[in-house]
């Protein structure tokens, strides 16, 4: 048996690309008690404390957990609080490179657990008031890390990005499938 530990559709849709079947159960963990550590660790911390959460209560089952964050110059960006934050993360963000972190968990049957974070730099255009508007409008940002989505509209706002284009959507099915078929 599979069990995803998040609610999110997006993970659910790009997880059934590798395992077509597979339960969700959201991990209820509180993130707020966790310490914030340097991004690429804290996404593993997170990813790591979802999974275990429910290796206790399926410890027979391969338990997939995941954290996918938005790093700007080592911090934080998180979801946005209202339009104002969303606007300011997305000027923040104009014309540079942040990175998208994903820190994967895989508790298989046989006890052995693995552990992975997935690191993709993305570059986004100079956006002007114009592009903003037009983005902010669409209320996509809403419940996105960095305050934007790349498998939506806010795939016009990204100039390039360098590694797994499925890491920024919330789940890098490269590097997990590989975990799941033992090749890492």
């Amino acid at each position: 048996m599979f069990i995803l530990a998040s609610q999110s559709p997006r993970r659910q849709e790009l997880l059934q690309r590798i395992v077509p079947a597979f339960e969700v159960k959201p991990a209820k963990i509180d993130e707020r008690a966790l310490p914030v550590l340097p991004p690429k660790e804290y996404v593993q911390q997170l990813a790591t404390a979802k999974g275990e959460a429910l290796a206790k209560d399926y410890p027979d089952a391969t338990i997939i957990a995941a954290d996918t964050m938005v790093s700007f110059h080592d911090e934080l960006l998180g979801k946005p609080k209202d339009e104002a934050d969303a606007r300011r993360m997305l000027q923040e963000l104009s014309g540079q490179t942040h990175q998208v972190y994903t820190g994967l968990y895989v508790h298989l049957g046989n006890q052995v657990v693995k552990t992975a974070v997935v690191q993709t730099d993305v570059l986004f255009w100079d956006l002007d008031e114009a592009m903003l508007e037009t983005y902010l409008e669409t209320d996509e940002y809403a419940d996105k890390a960095g305050a934007y989505g790349i498998q939506g509209d806010g795939a016009l706002l990204v100039k390039e990005i360098h590694g797994d284009f499925y890491n920024v959507m919330g789940l890098p099915i490269s590097t997990l499938y590989r975990m799941l078929t033992n090749e890492i």
